[in-house]
């Protein structure tokens, strides 16, 4: 099988002077290469491709693929992370990983807070500033917690997102907005443990991986699972498997499969949860394109805890996605 790699590269988009907050969910080189590597271990003809317009110029010149390993997070816009899904769809390529529709509506919070609520899963009450002048309506106790709508990798996120009083909200939304050109989202702050969740494969056959909790060293930046930590995380935060079969383990199983299966989410990827002040988890968000960096990601992190390879990890996800091919009599 010609498997084709899609892909944003951090140093191609620093060395045109975007900034490190900037590129965060963007792959280091060493990441790419060693998902090459074991594409081709496992047996695949891997054709690194690139970004959008790189996949755009191949698409053009008529190059195809039997499946296309896709990672590319796109930079701007709601639909960045469905783009390359988008185009494959265009030419009736498969693709590992969610469809456009999942990648865009995933990507925006406020939207997926809105289906996952309709889901009956508990997600934190939140309001939507798309500017200064939509302060005045946030009516929410404090403390509060303020992010980018639609970033991920913790962009935007550091101690200074948890609020206590309306002179630091208001002051913190206007430092995203400036900053990200977005809207914020304003949620209700949970002060409980914060789990993760690896889900594999679709449909009624996904499953889940681990669940695994989130614990902030005391150097860390408290009380929040920020871009600073996770960058230093191995000296500020220490990851730990909680048991399925626990109170903790099996409610965020059950929680994390409603999310996945209600929102059409494939392969594999991560639920982000935490627990509310009464001790019962609340959605904060899905992450339907997660990281893959051998090492510092948290789904390979979790794999990795439980005992799963890397390899196996991507095989993992190649075996959902052919298997979806197969069901839709495209293999």
């Amino acid at each position: 099988m010609r498997v084709g790699l899609t892909y944003d590269l951090r140093d191609d988009y620093l060395a045109l002077g975007y900034s490190a907050e900037e590129t965060a969910e963007f792959d280091r080189a060493e990441t790419i290469d060693v998902i090459a590597e074991t594409l081709r271990s496992l047996g695949y003809e891997v054709d690194r491709i690139g970004h959008a317009r790189a996949l755009m110029a191949r698409l053009l010149a008529g190059d195809r693929w039997d499946l296309v390993f896709n990672v590319a997070e796109g930079l701007h816009g709601y639909g960045r992370e469905a783009l390359v899904p988008a185009l494959l769809d265009a030419y009736q390529i498969p693709y590992t990983f969610s469809d456009p529709l999942v990648l865009a509506v995933t990507l925006h919070k406020a939207a997926c807070k809105r289906l996952v609520r309709d889901l009956g899963v508990a997600t934190p009450a939140f309001a939507v500033v798309e500017s200064e002048s939509d302060l005045w309506a946030v009516d929410l106790p404090f403390p509060l917690f303020a992010k980018p709508l639609a970033e991920g990798t913790s962009k935007g996120i550091s101690s200074a997102s948890r609020l206590v009083d309306r002179p630091g909200l208001e002051g913190r939304c206007r430092e995203l907005l400036a900053a990200f050109g977005q809207p914020v989202l304003v949620e209700t702050y949970l002060p409980g443990r914060e789990v993760t969740v690896g889900v594999l494969g679709t449909g009624p056959r996904a499953r889940v991986l681990a669940v695994m909790e989130v614990l902030l060293r005391e150097a860390a930046e408290a009380g929040v699972y920020s871009l600073h930590n996770k960058e230093h995380y191995e000296r500020l935060v220490d990851y730990r498997l909680v048991p399925l079969d626990s109170a903790l383990g099996s409610e965020a199983a059950e929680m994390s499969l409603r999310v996945w299966r209600g929102l059409g989410c494939r392969d594999g990827g991560r639920v982000d949860l935490r627990q509310g002040p009464d001790g019962r988890l609340q959605f904060i968000e899905v992450n339907p394109l997660a990281g893959l960096h051998y090492e510092h990601s948290d789904l390979p992190i979790m794999a990795r805890l439980s005992g799963m390879r890397f390899d196996e990890l991507v095989a993992a996800v190649m075996g959902s996605a052919s298997e979806r091919l197969r069901a839709a009599g495209k293999e």
